[in-house]
């Protein structure tokens, strides 16, 4: 199945439940689809499971749990969570985390900016990335998600259809803004593709992966305040993020490449996000690159039956970056 055929059918059934998932569904110029999952509309939690599961091209299963229904190796990492946990599984981790659901570019035109994601990056295929993972596509249809506080105009529209080599009544645009019940689930709902991109980031042979999961608490979604919401959605995984990742090969390169894959390796380590953002004079570029990693990694080697643990949750960010006063981090109080 092709990663935008995946998530096509996942769009088919948001669209089927709109009014129940609160969103809602715009056609642009030239026939293609905006579906606004939480920009202007409400946008519903079950919404962002299925934004999530159409940002891995339909390749993952995504769940919220609660106290109670948490596996054993999560409990016992962070013993009484007191948020709900964004739970992402996926048997071809590589196609639904690297060629499909990592945000790895941006829209950006001088009345415009968004981060993008999902299968339309397959498509368009101009990342480098892809000369190293293969699987471009050319799709009758192209789907792509949009981390945005505004829906796209007809301009951004049409390029994203030109680019993507696709006519543009075939393009399918999903868009929340990151302080939104949807937004900020799909945004959590990252943190095994965060593993994966840090592995690709130290050169790691990905095609060792044959599957993988990834935890990380939900936060409180601020009130129109995305800054907030991104800080909280990044503290979710750098402090609170568990992944684990099953893998063959030798034990020697896997103790070695560990203690470098988790957010502790990092010199900005020990900080909310919003902190370090504004440390950095909200330059994001300016941050250190190797914070962007879960918080706990295990790697279970199925060809020796080994299980290396590395990193630790840290439950006190996390709780200071979800209880911090809106004003105190951003200072607009909105």
């Amino acid at each position: 199945m092709q990663l935008n055929a995946g998530a096509l059918e996942i769009v088919a059934e948001l669209l089927a439940r709109s009014d129940a998932l609160g969103v809602a569904c715009h056609t642009v110029a030239g026939g293609g689809r905006v579906v606004d999952c939480g920009v202007k509309a409400a946008g519903t939690m079950e919404a962002g499971v299925l934004l999530a599961r159409a940002a891995l091209a339909g390749l993952g299963a995504v769940r919220v749990e609660e106290q109670g229904s948490l596996p054993e190796a999560f409990a016992l990492a962070w013993p009484g969570c007191p948020w709900p946990i964004v739970a992402v599984e996926s048997e071809e981790p590589l196609a639904a985390c690297l060629a499909s659901q990592y945000a790895g570019w941006k829209v950006s035109t001088p009345s415009y900016f968004a981060m993008a994601s999902g299968p339309i990056r397959a498509a368009i295929g101009r990342e480098d990335l892809f000369d190293q993972i293969g699987m471009r596509e050319r799709p009758d249809v192209a789907v792509g998600l949009l981390e945005a506080a505004k829906l796209p105009p007809d301009d951004v529209c049409l390029s994203l259809a030109a680019d993507a080599g696709v006519a543009p009544d075939k393009l399918v645009l999903l868009v929340a803004r990151t302080a939104s019940t949807a937004g900020t689930l799909q945004v959590i709902a990252r943190s095994l593709e965060t593993a994966l991109h840090k592995l690709h980031d130290l050169h790691f042979d990905l095609r060792r992966i044959r599957r993988g999961s990834g935890r990380a608490p939900l936060a409180p979604v601020p009130r129109k305040d995305d800054l907030v919401a991104i800080g909280r959605t990044n503290d979710a995984i750098l402090y609170g993020g568990h992944v684990v990742l099953e893998v063959t090969g030798d034990d020697a390169s896997l103790l070695d490449i560990g203690p470098r894959m988790v957010s502790r390796a990092s010199a900005d380590y020990g900080a909310p996000f919003c902190t370090l953002f504004e440390r950095a004079g909200r330059d994001f570029y300016a941050l250190d690159p190797a914070l962007f990693a879960p918080a706990l990694v295990e790697l279970i080697n199925v060809d020796t039956g080994r299980r290396h643990r590395f990193g630790g949750i840290a439950p006190e960010i996390v709780e200071r970056s979800f209880t911090t006063p809106q004003t105190a981090v951003s200072g607009s109080g909105t």
